[in-house]
């Protein structure tokens, strides 16, 4: 199974919409862009994706792009 990334399109800053078209550059994630996640509170705060259904957020855009790397490797050693 693939890592599943997936970010609100309202949280979609031109800093955490590079860190999306980053991991979107990688074959082996599939990455994923809604209207809405249900997460308003943390979405208005800070930039957030969900892995594979669990929330990861930073307090900027190139820290959540380190912090969702180190869950997809913690992934993929699990498998």
């Amino acid at each position: 199974m693939r890592p599943l990334i997936e970010f609100c399109v309202n949280n979609l800053t031109p800093e955490v919409l590079e860190v999306k078209k980053r991991l979107e550059q990688d074959p082996d994630l599939d990455v994923l862009e809604y209207g809405c996640l249900g997460n308003c509170g943390i979405c208005a705060e800070k930039p957030y994706a969900l892995v594979n259904g669990d929330l990861i957020s930073a307090d900027t855009a190139e820290e959540l792009y380190i912090k969702i790397r180190k869950a997809v490797d913690e992934m993929e050693f699990r498998f």
